[in-house]
């Protein structure tokens, strides 16, 4: 499967649904994506290297049953190779890498990465704290709304949780611009419900989408 693109339209989508849904509330909305929120460096060197152990203890075995004489040096070169060349394919590819790395690890790599880019691009500095991040990462295959203190103490995380498996579902099935119109306007709703605005209310933050 490819990497998830973003046409010059879908940008403007993006940007044209944020106008939209902050026309009708105080609450600020940013939308960020990135490929992925960790390059798993440890992970992908430790299953290379278990991978190529395996296979030279198998070729040694193999050998063993056969009666062929495997020179131990050639056998330790082999297997470094193989290492060598693994570990450059899975950083190559995030895909394969991803095989290897736990849901858990995944899952807290993109929460991590998602709060750092929250605060990256200032959504904690709207008046009266009421910036919303959407966010996704394509590699974790993961999806997260970031509400600050003062939706938070109005609106439950519970709220967006439709709206976050909307995304995933979406960026499963290569419509991920469209997921992110559909979550801005659901967000839009919550917001505006909680957090009315008027023609007074200050853009405080670029609508745009970011891609990483």
């Amino acid at each position: 499967m490819a990497r998830l693109t973003f046409t010059p339209e879908d940008h403007d989508r993006v940007a044209q649904a944020i106008g939209a849904a902050e026309a009708k509330t105080s609450g600020e909305i940013y939308a960020v994506f990135t490929h992925e929120s960790s390059r798993y460096q440890f992970v992908a060197a430790t299953a290379a290297l278990a991978i190529a152990l395996v296979a030279a203890l198998a070729t040694a075995l193999l050998a063993l049953v056969l009666g062929v004489a495997v020179p131990a040096l050639g056998l330790v070169l082999c297997q470094l190779l193989a290492a060598g060349l693994l570990g450059a394919g899975l950083m190559a590819v995030p895909r394969w890498r991803m095989i290897f790395v736990p849901r858990a690890i995944a899952a807290a790599r993109a929460h991590d990465f998602a709060i750092r880019q929250f605060a990256a691009h200032g959504i904690h500095r709207t008046a009266g704290r009421t910036g919303v991040l959407i966010f996704v990462s394509e590699a974790e295959r993961h999806a997260e709304i970031v509400a600050d203190a003062g939706i938070a103490a109005k609106v439950p995380q519970k709220a967006w949780d439709d709206i976050v498996a909307g995304l995933v579902e979406a960026a499963r099935t290569d419509r991920l611009a469209e997921g992110y119109v559909a979550a801005i306007a659901a967000a839009g709703q919550i917001l505006q419900a909680e957090f009315p605005g008027d023609d007074r209310t200050p853009n405080a933050l670029p609508d745009r989408l970011v891609v990483m």
